[in-house]
């Protein structure tokens, strides 16, 4: 595992250090991070057409992020790729995340995200980067509650057109030699293991199609975000270090009663504020062998982000496990004798 990485989304600013890559990669280094991941929609910080047309401008970069002492863990195309798929309902307020020539014109705004998506395939290969970090959109989230009782078919058809429109997605990726991870995500088609798996089997298990782990959305479905591990760890590809907490009352629970998030029982908090045992996530990647970064993604209610950035670097780098060289109990053994291990087993 490579990291401490940190996604630079909720620290881009108008003001320095936080308004240019060079700045805030520096800014980033002193505290202890290794690796940014960088926000494409954000043009203070990286311009994604040029990116992917331009192996040059790729290479003065990521030339200048090693001289700051990071390197890139992924780009991510979070905006980008909600807009892939967007229920009617939402139009207006996802309107802001696209180009403004295309508000207001849902149909190109879905093609100016796929184009999006499309050149973000081809910056991360100039890049040299395998693996990119997105959001799959949504068209049933607004049925996610059965009440009024769904019509029949109505969550399979939307998660056919979740994959047509994906599909040529992942084959450009592949093109690339990048794997696409969608972060698992409320408000996301794709929020749990299950609706993973019914968008897997349309996409015909797209070696491509992987996974964004961040236990902080698990934490607060109440879902075993271990045992996500245990079950998906193989689509794993990309990792968000990003803790919660959920205390439920008998005024709110779940659903959070429409309040803001200081209030709500279920909210996230800065790194080792919350209710996440990282030791287990870091141990169960560890264990199946991840090799991707471990990135903070700091979102808090409470802490001010300059605090919980200098705090997430060292409480990652102290999560980290090296991996066993040697069994420990190498001490005692005994050696391979297949005469003896016939004589203990009583076999003659």
């Amino acid at each position: 595992m490579k990291g401490p990485g940190i996604f630079l989304a909720q620290f881009a600013d108008d003001q320095a250090p936080f308004n240019s890559l060079a700045d805030i990669a520096g800014h980033m280094a002193a505290l202890g991070y290794r690796g940014v991941q960088i926000p494409t929609w954000d043009d203070r910080l990286f311009d994604l057409k040029r990116a992917a047309d331009s192996q040059t401008y790729c290479d003065d970069i990521a030339g200048m992020l090693a001289e700051k002492g990071v390197a890139i863990t992924e780009l991510s195309t979070h905006l980008q790729g909600q807009l892939v798929a967007v229920h009617p309902a939402y139009d207006p307020l996802f309107d802001g995340f696209a180009a403004p020539e295309v508000r207001g014109n849902p149909a190109a705004r879905q093609a100016w995200a796929v184009e999006q998506l499309r050149l973000a395939a081809v910056a991360s290969r100039r890049l040299g980067l395998t693996e990119h970090a997105s959001f799959s959109g949504a068209l049933a989230w607004p049925y996610f509650y059965p009440w009024p009782q769904r019509s029949a078919g109505l969550v399979e058809e939307a998660f056919d057109e979740l994959a047509r429109r994906w599909l040529p997605i992942l084959d450009h990726f592949d093109e690339n030699g990048v794997n696409l991870a969608f972060e698992i995500h409320p408000g996301e088609d794709l929020h749990d293991g299950a609706t993973f798996e019914m968008f897997l089997d349309r996409v015909h298990h797209h070696k491509r199609a992987n996974i964004l782990y961040d236990p902080s959305h698990f934490l607060l479905q109440c879902l075993d975000y271990g045992q996500f591990i245990d079950f998906y760890h193989e689509r794993i590809r990309c990792f968000h270090v990003k803790d919660a907490e959920f205390r439920p009352t008998g005024r709110s629970g779940v659903y959070g009663g429409f309040q803001n998030w200081r209030d709500r029982p279920g909210r996230f908090r800065s790194l080792g504020d919350g209710q996440v045992d990282f030791s287990v996530i870091f141990s169960k990647l560890t264990q199946y062998g991840y090799s991707g970064w471990a990135v903070l993604e700091w979102e808090c209610a409470l802490k001010d982000s300059a605090q919980g950035a200098m705090e997430g670097a060292p409480f990652i780098a102290r999560h980290m496990i090296q991996t066993v060289k040697k069994a420990f109990d190498d001490f005692a053994a005994s050696g391979a004798d297949q005469g003896l291990n016939r004589h203990l087993l009583g076999i003659m």
